[in-house]
This record gives structure tokens, sequence and C-alpha cells, in this order.
């Protein structure tokens, strides 16, 4: 014997579950946020130290950056005596899988620390190679007075980076970051 429920009694059901599930996803983000917060906070310092491992502190620098530009903030590099070690700038260039998001380290004669990529969604074996010392250790000691550029094989000169073979795209996407990075440094000079 099969009941017929009143479709209204049906719709108030389950408008009642989706509110006490709604209300128990906010009181979770309420309760989290903060701590969310701080450990996003701890990774980009520890990134910020990665790149730039003679600063003993960081200072924002309230700079205008471009509202749809690759750079996200830049930050000045202190040393344990207060003199400035470079500057770490957060970029995000667009990859192969979407934003790449990352640190780089420019000492204030423009020449490159490194890199730390934060966070990306390249694919897994090809573009996602750019984390791995071999593509990302390039960067160190290069100068960035003018870009770099991008070469598929062979040495690279003083201004080039082999690419990780078959992700030319996010090899390129990293390297335009660094770009905009160097461009980023020389505009706060």
């Amino acid at each position: 014997m099969q009941k017929n429920e009143n479709p209204v009694v049906l719709a108030v059901i389950l408008f009642a579950i989706t509110a006490v599930v709604a209300l128990l996803l906010a009181f979770t983000n309420s309760v989290t946020v903060e701590k969310i917060e701080a450990n996003t906070a701890k990774e980009q310092n520890e990134a910020r130290m990665e790149v730039m491992p003679d600063a003993a502190s960081f200072e924002k620098i309230e700079a205008e950056l471009e509202e749809d530009g690759v750079v996200s903030e830049i930050y000045a590099a202190k040393t344990a005596s207060g003199e400035l070690a470079g500057y770490c700038v957060g970029v995000h260039p667009n990859g192969f899988g979407g934003a790449i998001e990352m640190i780089v380290g420019v000492k204030p004669d423009e020449t490159l620390t490194g890199i730390k990529i934060v966070s990306m969604a390249e694919t897994p074996g090809l573009g996602s190679k750019a984390q791995e010392p071999k593509f990302k250790d390039q960067f160190s000691g290069k100068g960035a007075s003018k870009p770099l550029t991008v070469i598929k094989s062979g040495t690279p000169g003083d201004s080039e980076i082999v690419a990780i073979s078959g992700a030319t795209i996010s090899s390129g996407a990293v390297t335009s970051g660094v770009n905009a990075a160097a461009e980023a440094v020389r505009k706060l000079k």
C-alpha cells in the first residue's frame, strides 16, 4: 500500500534539512576561518624565507598593482640588521591548468634568488615538474635586468631557461611570472 504524501509537506521537510545543513556549514566555517588564514600566512612566510634566505623579516609594500596584472603582492625582505636584502614578489601567471601561484625572490641588484611555487593545477607528470629543482633552480642567480626567455633544448644562455619537455606552456607561464616580478621590482626603484 503506497501512501501519497502532500508535496507541500515534502517541500517543508526538504527546506528544513537544507537550512540545518547550511547553518552547520556556516558554524564550521566561522570556527575554522581564523586557523585557515593563519596557516595560509605561515605557508606564505615560509615560501618567502625559501626564496630569500638572507632575510630575517618581511614588510608588505603598499604599491599600486594592476588590477588584472600577474603581480599580487610585494614584500621588502630585511636582514637582521634592518638592511634591504631584496624583494619577495607574489605572482600568479596562467599556466595550462590555470593560475600558478608563486613567490619570486629578487635582490636589489635585480639578481633572482629563487622561486617557490605555492599552488598549481598543472598536468601531473608534465607541468607539475615546474616544482622540481631541475626546473626551478635554473632561475637562481639569473640576472633579471632583461626578460628571461624559454628555450626547448640546449645549453641556456644568461637570460634563457630550458623548458620542461612536453610542458612548454607551464614553463613559459612560470618564466612570465618571474619576468613580471622583476618588472615590478624595477618599477619600485
